[in-house]
Formats: structure tokens, C-alpha cells, sequence
């Protein structure tokens, strides 16, 4: 037996899709799920469904967290819809509601990648039972990922540099850049959002350099490289005074 509080805390951020065709079914596991769940949206076919997943992305950026399916539908089955939310995310988390006469579907399922199926009519103890250990599941890679995103300083949506490994990330694939473009990348990210002269920067790469005209070239040499590498690094140039970084957070 699941505890209550427990439940409620590993349910609290996570969002669901549940699709049904039949309407008592539908009113019904929609009122429990929202009871344990903040964020519930509900389909009454495949097709509608899968709509409403791409402009949930759309909209937030990130996919639903558990996708709750029946298997014959009018118009787009169950099968189908999940076939074509994994064409888009291998990883979805998927749970099938089935009854006893589609057995015959299970296992084709079971070979595409589902976590969970419960036979209707649905037993509800054993289903809050699983929704537990799913919701459980989630929060903790959840709280696996909140770490990894603490070493993480984000440029844009597509850039972000590690604290812990020193690395730029572009679309989550390292860019490999010289010394001295780690260097002055390094410097305006740690110091994101602030101007840096010309003569700090060129300081800090060239300790000891004897014509700051030579090294003025140097530096815009390397921004030009960086800019022509990474085309969504904002590197910006101050009215010719220095240069900054701009990121989010």
C-alpha cells in the first residue's frame, strides 16, 4: 500500500495527457487525476490527442511527463497515437489501458516500448498503486536532472556551459573550440552580462604582449571565428569599448 503524502509529492509537478473515447470513463479518471496531479489534459481520440502533445510542446517546451492511453479509438487508435508520439520522443513514458478482449494488441505494444498496461475495468488500488511508482520514477530523475542543471549556466536555448566540465554545449553536443576561444568564452560566461574592456580582455589572454594594436586584431579575429562557429553566441560589442556575453540564467 502506497502512502498518500508520498503520492501527492511525487505527483505534484508532473504533467499528464490521458486519452479515453468513453465519456463516463473519461469524467471519471479525469476528477482522480486531477486529484493527484497538477496539470491534466484529456483526449477522446488518438488524433486529438496527439494534437494536443505537439502544441503542449509548442507551448511549454517540453513534453508531457506520462501519456495514459485506451487502444481502440475511433478515428486514431491507441496504438497508432503512440507510435507517433515515440517517432517524436523515443522517451515518452507511456501506460496503456486495455481491455481483456486486446490482449492481442499488448504485446506489440509491450515490443514498442510501453512501461505499464492495466486491464479494464480499471481496479483502482492497483492503478494508484502504479501511478506511484511512475510518479516515483519521474521525481526522482527529475531531482537527478535539477542537479546536473545546477552545473549548467544556459546562453539560449540551444547553448549552455558546464561549470563542471568547462565545456560549451550546443544543442547538447560539445563545440570544440582553440585555447584562446576557451579562454575569453569561459571569461564572459562566468562574468555573463558584464562588459569587459578591451585592454582586461586582451590582459587576460596575452599576459605579455608588447603592441595592443597587433592584439586588438587578434581578438577580433577570434570573436569573427567564434561568431562564424556558433552563430546563437551573443557576443556583443559595446561601442567599440569591450565586449560582453549575454545569457539567461
Amino acid at each position: 500500500m502506497f502512502d498518500y503524502v508520498l503520492l501527492r509529492k511525487y505527483c505534484k509537478d508532473i504533467s499528464v495527457l490521458f486519452v479515453e473515447d468513453d465519456e463516463n470513463i473519461l469524467k471519471e479518471m479525469h476528477l482522480l487525476l486531477k486529484d493527484l496531479f497538477d496539470f491534466v489534459d484529456v483526449a477522446k481520440n488518438g488524433e486529438e490527442a496527439f494534437l494536443k502533445y505537439t502544441n503542449y510542446y509548442k507551448e511549454n517546451k517540453k513534453n508531457y511527463d506520462l501519456l495514459i492511453t485506451d487502444i481502440l479509438m475511433p478515428i486514431v487508435n491507441g496504438i497508432e497515437l503512440i507510435k507517433s508520439v515515440y517517432s517524436i520522443n523515443k522517451k515518452q513514458l507511456v501506460m496503456v489501458l486495455s481491455a481483456h478482449s486486446e490482449k492481442e494488441y499488448l504485446v506489440e505494444l509491450i515490443n514498442i516500448g510501453i512501461c505499464k498496461f492495466i486491464l479494464k475495468p480499471i481496479d483502482y488500488e492497483t492503478f494508484l498503486d502504479d501511478i506511484f511508482n511512475i510518479s516515483k520514477t519521474i521525481y526522482e530523475k527529475s531531482q537527478v536532472s535539477n542537479v546536473k542543471n545546477s552545473n549548467r549556466i544556459y546562453l539560449n536555448d540551444e547553448l549552455y556551459w558546464d561549470k563542471y566540465t568547462k565545456q560549451l554545449f550546443s544543442n547538447n553536443s560539445v563545440v570544440k573550440l582553440t585555447k584562446k576561444e576557451f579562454i575569453l568564452i569561459e571569461l564572459l560566461i562566468l562574468n555573463g552580462n558584464t562588459i569587459y574592456s578591451n585592454d582586461r580582455i586582451i590582459n587576460y589572454l596575452w599576459e605579455d604582449y608588447s603592441d595592443f594594436d597587433i592584439q586588438i586584431i587578434n581578438l577580433k579575429n577570434i570573436i569573427s571565428r567564434l561568431r562564424k562557429k556558433i552563430p546563437s553566441l551573443n557576443i556583443q560589442n559595446n561601442y567599440g569599448f569591450g565586449y560582453s556575453l549575454e545569457i539567461l540564467h
